[in-house]
């Protein structure tokens, strides 16, 4: 047995107990750092930082007051905060009280927070803010079993009218109620983490669907365990190195990231305020991030616009660079593949140099100047943004996983990385092709099923362990795997022909800087459309350069320039695909897609039949009449 294999295989039962391993060997060691606004209000955030050893005492301290409150082994405890350093010490705080965390988005109405709540039987929830508590007092009716709110914030911890007693408590209450239990029960939490096993359930993520109730996707401690393991396992990421989290931890790639910081024992700054992201990374100066593909397109399409607005000669020097970093980076990556050294031909590297000191040189000083990676997951990035950003120096590492597989099922390996594939298995995990191109998986990250649904869980998890994801793939001779496309949103047109709409959404994405979100239609028609949102930020800008009367969005988004600007683009995609892929018309959508009107699910991912349902008559209007073009 190898020694991977050795210390994947001998893991312990949970992330609880590779927590206190963690502890005890680096307790000085610095574990989070997170930001404090200033008290004004005006100003920079302050960074403050935990070690291992004063973030395990606020862990213990919340694991016993949940066990001193009635919390007993795998009953759950419900979270709905964003993304916070206090998100992850009462997850671990659970976690260590050998209880089972349920997430909850803080995104989530209270009509769909009620649903998860009163599904997963939980009997707490650790809720962030007043805004949170108020969902669930509106629908305290519903939840009978809830016995307790935990409010983050202490100021919004207040009771009201109707509340039963010590209904509502503080975070600060709860660690205080916990630290006098200690004092008490010494070896209460240790106890409780030595009685676990690897089969107890850890975490309920509740994922969300495109129709229906989200289904409860049941994570054992064993499968966090395994991840943890295997991601140190990568050699992505060492002791030495920071980490930027902003990623929604009730989503499984946030949840993922902790789990392998713990095994690895490295510095993970947390701040989930999306919008405070291009303030925070030369503040945190981090050597790796993950980040969902949207990001990087908003950082790509941002660029452009700023070059486009420092006139035509700007526009030009970033265009040419753009088109040398796409060409360096096929070139290196390939030559890796050949020989294993990123060279690239003398006449490339001098251009690569002098577009380095225009252009990527700014862009990499724009994430911190110590970035050595990101993981790009939760859906497929264009190759074209992902090849321009591995150019510039700044290496996007696509992974792939799901809900249902703990989130990392494959990545790619470092420096032999290849742009437009997801990687390798992590070890551990196994892979195979269905004869209908659909990928299955089978290993330790795998869930245990569906909460409560039988039926749903055997329509996808064989006896034998293989899980089937819905996605469709090719695996190359060497391992690499490429995802073609979601097997439910493979389109036939009314012609026969087969159509990835995300391959063709990518393609576009990459082609036009102005593009938020873009939804291909043709499943049953004679031809190919297209919905399109445009970014507020870079199409107002343009708007503004071109000197059109009103520059508000509405006014913008409506304005025949603005159309004649994307024909353009569409054209110009066009000419890349098959005639049968081609976008013979084009709408574009009076607002973009947002997760309020229920659009994008809160990783961003499309939801399909919620757009085309939204937009229908925009649909409507594009095949009136048709006949093939």
């Amino acid at each position: 047995m190898s020694d991977t294999q050795n210390l994947i295989e001998n893991r312990p039962p949970s992330v609880a107990n590779l927590f206190l391993e963690r502890v005890a060997k680096t307790p000085d060691g610095e574990a989070y750092r997170y930001p404090v606004p200033p008290a004004s209000g005006q100003g920079p955030d302050e960074w403050k930082s935990l070690s291992w050893g004063q973030a395990a005492e606020r862990v213990y301290a919340v694991a016993a007051g949940l066990i001193e409150i009635g919390v007993g082994p795998e009953q759950r405890v419900a979270l709905a905060a964003n993304t916070r350093v206090e998100w992850i010490l009462a997850d671990l705080g659970i976690l260590c009280a050998g209880a089972a965390t349920t997430t909850v988005y803080a995104s989530t109405n209270a009509e769909e927070a009620a649903y998860i709540l009163s599904d997963s039987d939980s009997r707490v929830l650790i809720a962030e803010d007043a805004e949170q508590l108020a969902k669930v007092r509106e629908r305290r009716g519903e939840l009978p079993d809830l016995k307790h709110v935990v409010v983050m914030q202490t100021a919004d911890a207040q009771a009201a009218e109707g509340d039963p007693e010590g209904w509502v408590l503080s975070l600060e209450d709860l660690e205080a109620r916990g630290a006098a239990y200690l004092e008490k029960n010494p070896e209460v939490v240790k106890e409780r983490v030595a009685a676990l096993t690897k089969d107890q359930l850890a975490t309920l993520i509740y994922t969300s669907g495109t129709t229906g109730k989200p289904k409860g996707v049941r994570l054992p401690h064993d499968n966090w365990s395994y991840m943890a393991k295997a991601i140190a396992q990568t050699g992505l990421v060492g002791p030495d190195d920071v980490q930027y989290l902003w990623l929604p931890l009730a989503h499984v790639f946030g949840k993922v990231l902790t789990s392998g910081q713990i095994e690895v024992g490295h510095v993970t700054a947390v701040d989930g305020r999306v919008d405070k992201i291009i303030e925070n990374l030369p503040v945190v100066q981090p050597t790796y991030m993950a980040a969902v593909p949207r990001i990087f397109e908003k950082v790509y399409n941002g660029v452009a616009a700023k070059a486009r607005a420092g006139g035509g000669a700007k526009y030009k020097i970033f265009q040419w660079a753009a088109g040398v970093a796409r060409e360096y980076a096929k070139v290196t990556q390939d030559n890796f593949r050949r020989t294993g050294k990123s060279s690239a031909p003398f006449g490339l590297s001098a251009k690569h140099k002098v577009a380095d000191a225009l252009v990527y040189s700014k862009l990499r000083e724009a994430f911190g100047g110590r970035l050595r990676a990101c993981v790009s997951g939760s859906a497929a990035l264009a190759p074209e943004i992902g090849f321009f950003f591995s150019g510039a120096g700044v290496h996007i590492l696509e992974g792939y996983g799901l809900t249902e597989s703990s989130a990392a099922s494959f990545v790619n390996p470092g420096e032999a990385y290849r742009t437009g594939t997801v990687g390798k298995p992590l070890p551990g995990t196994e892979v195979r092709i269905a004869d209908d191109g659909e990928i299955l998986l089978r290993g330790p990250g795998i869930m245990q099923g569906y909460h409560g649904l039988p039926e749903k869980t055997a329509e996808v998890l064989e006896s034998d362990g293989w899980f089937h994801t819905g996605d469709i793939g090719e695996l190359s001779a060497d391992g690499y795997l490429r995802i073609t496309d979601r097997k439910k949103d493979l389109i036939k047109t009314s012609g026969g022909k087969y159509i990835a709409p995300s391959e063709v959404e990518g393609q576009f994405k990459a082609v036009c800087p102005y593009v938020s979100n873009i939804l291909v239609i043709g499943a049953d028609r004679n031809y190919c459309t297209a919905l399109i949102a445009l970014d507020e930020p870079s199409i107002v800008n343009w708007a503004k350069e071109e000197g059109l009367s009103s520059t508000s969005y509405e006014a913008v988004l409506a304005d025949p320039k603005t159309t004649a600007l994307i024909d353009g683009y569409v054209k110009q995609l066009n000419q890349g695909l098959q005639r049968w892929q081609t976008i013979k018309q084009f709408r574009i959508l009076p607002r973009d897609l947002d997760v309020e009107h229920g659009e994008l699910t809160p990783s961003l991912k499309l939801k399909r039949p919620v757009v085309e349902r939204e937009f229908k008559a925009l649909v409507d209007e594009m095949y009136a009449g048709s006949r093939e073009a």
